[in-house]
């Protein structure tokens, strides 16, 4: 291992740059369409389970054959690849925003709405509080799936760690295989116990959760 830091240590910190770029790129993407989609999707109960539904689908698809339909259309390169690791990602957080949002208390609803707030602020400060574990769990989970998908962006030009896995591959070099196998493991590892984090700052405290903001 030392033997490979010396020989490729520069290109592993691009490598490295290159997979947390896309992966990064892929899921703030992800967050920005299907958080918003699954607050609204709780407002049409019968439009989620469709569109619920079509994002199961897309997650069906192979990586491989969602990467190789992009070529024709995006070409090689980043872009197509950062495109298909947005796909996967909306499935986890699109479920879980819906899910949590759906899990806060009917009556709690009506309590704030009793209130005087508007519907938009009972999302904003009684709703989505409530419903950030939830939320969390979904992003935090799209996030190790997207890091670990992006190892395949090297099929399409896109760089990352997956260069040094498939050329360790073709070469019959494990020392490649190796060198990119474990810095996206500790990469996904680092990211879920940072997302992690910032689900216990977001999150209010339990004796609070329930209590509707003054």
């Amino acid at each position: 291992m030392i033997a490979f830091l010396q020989q490729y240590g520069s290109q592993l910190l691009l490598k490295t740059w290159e997979q947390l770029y896309i992966s990064a790129i892929s899921l703030a993407l992800g967050m920005l369409v299907a958080v918003p989609l699954g607050i609204i999707l709780t407002r049409f109960l019968k439009t989620a389970k469709v569109v619920i539904g079509l994002a199961s689908m897309l997650q069906t698809i192979p990586s491989l054959a969602l990467l190789a339909l992009m070529i024709p259309i995006l070409g090689i390169g980043k872009l197509p690849a950062i495109v298909a690791l947005f796909i996967y990602s909306l499935l986890p957080i699109l479920r879980n925003t819906y899910l949590g949002m759906e899990s806060v208390d009917p009556q709690l609803k009506d309590s704030v709405k009793g209130m005087g707030m508007t519907s938009l602020q009972s999302i904003i400060q009684v709703e989505i509080p409530i419903a950030m574990p939830v939320i969390m769990a979904g992003i935090r989970l799209s996030a190790v799936y997207v890091i670990s998908w992006a190892t395949l962006a090297s099929f399409i030009g896109g760089g990352g760690l997956g260069d040094f896995i498939f050329n360790g591959l073709n070469l019959f070099q494990p020392d490649l295989i190796i060198g990119g196998t474990i810095p996206v493991t500790i990469m996904a590892v680092i990211v879920d116990y940072l997302l992690g984090l910032l689900e216990k700052h977001l999150t209010p405290k339990k004796k609070n959760s329930e209590e509707v903001p003054k």
